[in-house]
């Protein structure tokens, strides 16, 4: 039996985890036991990591990264039949037990690795594939919050399953009939979030585990590790931080991966103007965001946009007197006098606040 595997889709778990292993490393260390091994699993469903498979081997923190060619529904058109629901309640939750077993069907086929083979599996998004595979293939499994206090933002496990929820949360989680992701799956055993207290609805697998705690105990050591595996230009990024230390006030904006192309660019605009009589801006995109930055905002010194917004906090001569985001969760940022998040009122004059106000249709 092997010991451990991180399922993540994006930077964030891939840091998140991380954190996770260093700390666990070092309680076993502290407590002279053997912390056993770890394998890391990268899905390409919805991010390009690019090399950051090399990078992170290059560590020797896990005995193996694994790439995942993890399908989302519509590569199946099988599924489509099932997906589109029936005329009333019992018509669509037929289609949708359906859809649930044929899903993780068509899905098995491109799983990397055999997943009974270890004892603990670590999921951060078990509402991809991954998580419908994992229930109708009856093994158990931890799920992890995918951001930061985002279910604090967006219960999506409620919003997606609005109306009857809890006869679909009970189908869910004693039958295994459907799949509810986020705590509500059979063979789920528990859920990891920053801060439980936040989130409106509970759910009674919500188990707490703050990521600022797991970053306090970060030795300088740890932190070059993370850094090893994160950053594709460490001397560069160097050097761009000590350029920036010549400049007075700095802003900081993180993009995020907003609305249409030609919206996202006019909402960044936006928020230019609005900061730019403060100091000086720099931008950090989203890792998931394709608009053309470097290209439609030249004139503005960027990062890299495939490095965490947390690896910053590692360089000790980086310091903005702000950053601002829209819906992201920044409190994590230590690098900066102030942060903001704009908010939901904000995004209201760019799009129909039904889209980024899920929460309230609950």
């Amino acid at each position: 039996m092997k010991d451990r595997i991180y399922v993540c889709h994006t930077y964030y778990h891939v840091y998140v985890t991380f954190l996770k292993e260093l700390k666990l490393r070092a309680e076993c260390r502290d407590k002279g036991t053997d912390p056993g091994t770890a394998d890391l699993v990268l899905s390409k469903m919805s991010n390009n990591f690019e090399n950051l498979k090399e990078r992170v081997e290059s560590t020797g923190l896990f005995s193996r990264v694994i790439e995942f060619d993890e399908k989302r529904e519509d590569f199946f058109p099988q599924l489509a039949r099932w997906r589109k629901g029936g005329g009333n309640f019992l018509k669509s939750l037929w289609c949708r037990i359906r859809f649930t077993k044929l899903y993780a069907r068509l899905e098995a086929p491109y799983i990397p690795v055999d997943f009974r083979e270890y004892q603990d599996i670590y999921v951060y998004c078990d509402s991809d594939p991954i998580g419908y595979y994992l229930n109708q293939y009856k093994i158990y499994y931890h799920a992890l919050e995918d951001g930061l206090n985002c279910l604090k933002n967006f219960d999506a496990a409620r919003y997606d399953n609005r109306g009857h929820f809890g006869v679909k949360a009970f189908l869910s989680r004693y039958l295994n009939l459907i799949f509810v992701q986020n705590g509500y799956g059979k063979y789920c055993l528990d859920m990891e979030v920053n801060d439980s207290s936040l989130i409106k609805y509970p759910c009674p697998r919500y188990k707490d585990e703050p990521r600022q705690a797991l970053v306090d105990r970060l030795t300088r050591e740890d932190k070059d590790l993370i850094l090893q595996a994160f950053i594709r230009d460490r001397e560069g990024l160097q050097r761009q931080i000590e350029e920036s230390s010549q400049v007075g006030d700095k802003i900081l904006i993180l993009t995020d991966p907003l609305c249409t192309l030609d919206v996202r660019e006019r909402i960044f605009r936006d928020i230019i103007k609005m900061y730019e009589k403060e100091g000086t801006i720099f931008l950090k995109p989203h890792p998931r965001d394709e608009l053309d930055y470097r290209t439609l905002f030249g004139e503005y010194p960027q990062f890299d946009a495939t490095v965490p917004m947390e690896m910053l906090n590692f360089f000790p001569g980086l310091h903005f007197k702000k950053a601002v985001a829209v819906l992201t969760e920044i409190k994590a940022i230590q690098f900066a006098d102030e942060v903001v998040r704009l908010g939901e009122d904000f995004m209201d004059g760019y799009e129909d606040p039904l889209i980024h106000r899920q929460n309230e249709q609950i």
